[in-house]
């Protein structure tokens, strides 16, 4: 029975999840397509292209519409920029100090640039910034390497230096190289005007650094070829292999090369559709979903477009599954569910999920597109990348044309992934999870739940700060945002949760018809933690969220501690009685005051990515057991405050 099914049947009362790798061998890519109908079916010199060509001025106005001015003011102020020189030492400062931004930010305000001035000549046509962009391709040209310093690693000869004997593919060089190909694809005879060099050597450089690499090279994680069991395929895989594509497409006019390369990049995104659950949940949380199934569809549009619709998998679930997540990852006033390392604001691109839906035939994301879309007072200029960009502008009137429709779902019920959602007509929302300690963007969270009364998050997650080296590296959890014991989980003997695939839930168990799910967490705690049973389970009442703990241990140590992370305003001062206030929503959480005593930490916040979403503080809650129980069991019950 498919997945689809298993979510949208109500008559479904009972799932134990028994498999958290699901690798399974779809490929169905390839079963789509075997090489020789990629290489009929390719649509050659770039006939795929359904945006005007540069010269053709009345197809730019009409394209751009009333965005054609704001495109050519923004432009306009990037007339005098005084390109960044990325300097050795921004290199360096990433293994010296884990700071990766001193690198990023001159380059990416380059690339931010350079985009906005090609932009604008699209717009008017009349060759009044070529000579800035030049400038902006020179200076590209003219670096070792566009990878980031915190990708570096991808050399084969490692560290964070560019090596000027081998090129890496990576985020940040994909991201230019793509934005690149479409810059000479478009104004290669304007550069060509004013000198043939200078498109001679960007195509140079995007043959090397891009189109040889892909093709020559094999030891790029992301690629997943030498996938071994166990090992992740997140999303850098249909990022990378987007941005490869759309550079093959742009620049390779000779049918068997592209037809190599297109199978390649084939086989490759394979790998990430074989490795998402069938449910089609992604387990990097909803701000990034559109880097992962977001940058899937991108890849498999260029993918449909270059082929003339020969090759699609649109027709797929588990490509549609992968889809509505952002969908039912919701909750409402831009509040979503954040497990990992997403952020708890946001909901997705309302463009991307429109053409999404419109291409898997979902009417439950082109309804939340327009959702979104409407939560607009002002219609937002399109931004973003070019390929996003150009669609976003092509679709425009169709999404406009759409009609509203969004409805936080009963319940969401992801078996695989093990993501549960639950809602009732009393404004609760309720987000809990099995999963395992290796997932993609990993925190030590299995059993965790958040809980939103009206839209409003009262008991969090609180996500992740400022990237740096230390956040993706053996010292990753030494950070608390990745601890379990700041997340809503027990502390067992003192002991948190262990990161590791061998760390999971098991016996997981949703019942639709009683609002219940529980796991059992006990196998996500190392052996220290003497456990050999711990069930963790929620029941969503009319009225009231319970939670209850039912456990056996070997030996009790030292007292259990229960967490609960929130913001707002906290209230101890009664024994039994937690009471929080956030927005002017009120909620108690009632425990047995015989049973445990409650205390409160602050958590100052001064990451600024954590606190432009939750303020300066958070708070920690932890009952602390009075008793050393081998066993017994916890209730502890939520409800609001009129």
């Amino acid at each position: 029975m498919r997945t689809q099914r298993l979510i949208t049947i109500v008559c479904l009362l009972f799932w134990t999840a028994t498999h958290l790798y699901a690798y399974e061998e779809r490929n169905l890519l390839q079963k789509e397509a075997d090489f020789e109908k990629v290489k009929s079916a390719l649509l050659m010199d770039q006939k795929w292209l359904p945006y005007p060509d540069y010269s053709d001025r009345a197809g730019w106005d009409k394209f751009l519409g009333d965005y054609k001015d704001e495109y050519i003011r923004k432009g306009e102020s990037f007339l005098d920029y005084e390109w960044k020189v990325v300097k050795a030492t921004d290199y360096l400062e990433f293994g010296r100090s884990g700071n990766r931004t001193i690198m990023e930010s001159p380059f990416n305000k380059n690339n931010s640039a350079l985009g906005s001035l090609f932009m604008a000549e699209m717009a008017e046509g009349k060759g009044r910034f070529i000579d800035q962009i030049i400038n902006g391709v020179f200076v590209s040209c003219e670096m070792t390497s566009w990878a980031l310093s915190a990708h570096l690693g991808l050399q084969k000869i490692g560290g964070c230096f560019p090596s000027y004997e081998e090129h890496v593919i990576d985020l940040g060089s994909g991201n230019l190289a793509s934005q690149l190909s479409w810059i000479y694809y478009y104004l290669k005879p304007s550069f060509d005007k004013v000198n043939p060099l200078i498109a001679k050597r960007l195509r140079h450089e995007l043959q090397v650094r891009i189109l040889d690499a892909y093709m020559n090279q094999d030891h790029f994680w992301w690629m997943a070829f030498n996938l071994k069991p166990g090992e992740l395929v997140n999303n850098w895989n249909p990022w990378c292999n987007f941005n490869v594509l759309q550079c093959f497409f742009l620049l390779e006019n000779d049918r068997d090369q592209l037809a190599k390369a297109v199978y390649r990049t084939m086989t490759s995104v394979d790998h990430f559709i074989n490795y998402t659950h069938e449910d089609g949940a992604c387990e990097e949380g909803p701000s990034y979903w559109g880097h992962a199934a977001g940058k899937m569809y991108d890849y498999l549009q260029m993918l449909y477009d270059g082929t003339g619709g020969a090759i699609s998998v649109f027709n797929q679930p588990i490509i549609k599954n992968m889809g509505e997540y952002i969908a039912r990852s919701y909750v409402g006033n831009g509040w979503v569910v954040n497990f990992a390392d997403a952020s708890a604001k946001g909901g997705g691109d309302a463009d991307l999920i429109f053409r999404y839906g419109k291409a898997t035939g979902s009417s439950v994301m082109m309804g939340y597109a327009a959702y979104l879309k409407s939560l607009s007072a002002k219609d937002a200029v399109p931004g973003g990348d070019v390929f996003r960009l150009f669609q976003t502008l092509l679709y425009r009137k169709d999404l406009a044309g759409t009609e509203v429709a969004y409805k936080a779902p009963v319940y969401s019920w992801y078996p695989e992934t093990e993501f549960c959602y639950m809602t009732n007509k009393n404004g609760f929302f309720v987000a809990t999870k099995g999963g395992y300690n290796n997932e993609s963007h990993n925190h030590n969270d299995v059993g965790t739940f958040s809980l939103y009364l009206n839209t409003t998050p009262v008991f969090i997650d609180a996500g992740v700060g400022t990237y740096t080296r230390q956040t993706f590296s053996s010292e990753r959890y030494s950070i608390w945002t990745m601890q379990s014991q700041y997340h809503n989980l027990p502390l067992i003997n003192g002991v948190p949760e262990q990161f590791g695939s061998e760390y999971k839930a098991t016996d997981v168990q949703f019942d639709p018809k009683r609002m219940y799910f529980s796991a059992n967490i006990a196998t996500a705690y190392p052996a220290e933690a003497n456990v050999k049973k711990w069930v963790r389970s929620y029941r969503l009442g009319k009225n009231s969220l319970k939670i209850e703990d039912s456990f056996s241990l070997d030996k009790a140590d030292r007292p259990n501690q229960i967490n609960f992370l929130t913001w707002g305003k906290v209230d101890i001062s009664v024994p039994g009685i937690v009471t929080v206030e956030v927005n002017g929503e009120k909620a108690r959480l009632a425990y047995d005051k015989d049973v445990f005593v409650s205390t409160v930490k602050t958590i100052r916040l001064d990451d600024l990515r954590l606190s432009n979403v939750w303020g300066e503080q958070i708070y920690r809650v932890s009952l602390n057991a009075k008793k050393l129980p081998l066993s017994g069991s916890y209730t502890y019950t939520i409800t609001t405050i009129k």
